[in-house]
């Protein structure tokens, strides 16, 4: 399939763009190569591929649960501007 240089100039007046007529050109010639491979693609045989639902056939890899840092509530609710039993207090954002 190959896009003409009309073709251009409607998808570029659509999406506000002012291209030169080199640049239509480049344009009509990089999306006809889009659609060319996108031709190419459908055109495989996938019969007896099963779908993937990711790339890559693994398993995640889980961490051991264990706590890794130090409870600082205290030290931080220091510097806090406003903090009350343990809760840091914010202005009220809606009505």
């Amino acid at each position: 399939m190959s896009i003409e240089l009309g073709d251009v100039e409607n998808i570029a007046h659509l999406a506000r763009l002012d291209l030169t007529g080199k640049e239509k050109e480049e344009a009509a010639s990089s999306m006809s190569n889009i659609l060319n491979l996108i031709d190419q693609m459908q055109s495989v045989n996938t019969d007896d591929v099963a779908p993937l639902a990711h790339a890559f056939d693994t398993a995640q890899r889980l961490r051991e649960d264990k706590v890794t840092e130090t409870d600082q509530r205290d030290e931080l609710q220091k510097i806090a501007p406003e903090a009350e039993d343990g809760l840091f207090l914010v202005p009220k954002v809606i009505e």
